[in-house]
């Protein structure tokens, strides 16, 4: 037996048909409902719906590897996204990220400068740090060869300082449009381990390849791209901190022993339409 739901078009109506929610998915994993979040049928039906509204997820924030590099370090681990990019946003405007040759404290001094941000005045966290990793990327950068898969490419970006797994696999997606790397922040650790994807005992310190794997593996059985899923999950997630909240609960065992609360928005005919 299938789920059905429907996608609704500015031009009419078109139906999405999925496995029953009892169906094993792969091992461990179910379907789950479509109109049940975070399910994998749920994120599948996401990924279709915002394809055929011509919402695609876009990924590149650099036109060139430097900027991109420079983009994704100046972002995560704790940086609001919007920071991030305000500083992204002074670095390329102030010229560092050209090719010419700055330093460590050139490059921290811009930092340090306040940001507007949505019309506040907001101090960068970790200026030094970045500043350090910045200085030591640049030149590594603009003399990178040409790389023709993601995971090459990551795999090369972990020699650099300061650039981990997920750092190195965010660069890759973005500047490749890559597919066969995974980033695995902790929007997606925490949907993974709500759908059985991730071991608990697994962590991204010492187990990425493992869990990336896991992750590729349901995106190529949900027929979906990687990079379009893991945009998908990630920008669901990092808009509706009461659902970080909830899945938070789930995780330590105050929530629901079934699936995870029904999103009031998702119904039975989900809807992305304006």
């Amino acid at each position: 037996m299938m789920q059905t739901a429907a996608i609704l078009t500015r031009t009419g109506s078109i139906q999405v048909e999925l496995p029953s929610a009892e169906v094993e998915l792969m091992d461990g994993v179910r379907w789950g409902s479509v109109d049940a979040f975070p399910t994998p049928a749920y994120w599948a039906y996401q990924v279709v719906a915002r394809r055929l509204v011509g919402k695609p997820a876009g990924y590149r924030l650099g036109r060139t590897l430097a900027e991109e590099v420079a983009a994704c370090l100046l972002g995560g681990h704790g940086i609001p996204a919007t920071v991030g990019l305000a500083a992204y946003d002074r670095m390329r405007e102030r010229g560092v990220l050209s090719g010419t040759p700055v330093s460590e404290a050139e490059l921290e001094a811009l930092l340090k400068e306040p940001l507007d941000v949505d019309g506040r005045s907001i101090r960068y966290r970790f200026a030094a740090q970045k500043a350090r990793y910045l200085a030591a990327a640049l030149p590594l950068t603009h003399a990178a060869p040409r790389f023709e898969a993601g995971r090459q490419l990551r795999d090369w970006l972990l020699a650099v300082p300061g650039i981990g797994h997920k750092t190195a696999s965010w660069i890759a997606r973005n500047w490749l449009d890559a597919d066969d790397v995974a980033i695995l922040d902790i929007h997606i650790m925490r949907v993974g381990q709500v759908i059985g994807l991730f071991p608990k005992n697994l962590t991204v310190e010492r187990h990425y390849a493992e869990l990336e794997e896991r992750f590729l593996s349901l995106s190529t059985l949900l027929d979906v791209r990687a990079s379009e899923l893991d945009a998908v999950i990630w920008w669901e997630m990092a808009s509706s901190p009461l659902t970080v909240r909830h899945l938070i609960e789930h995780l330590r065992g105050s929530g629901e022993e079934g699936r995870v609360r029904t999103r009031k928005h998702v119904q039975t005919e989900l809807a992305l339409a304006q």
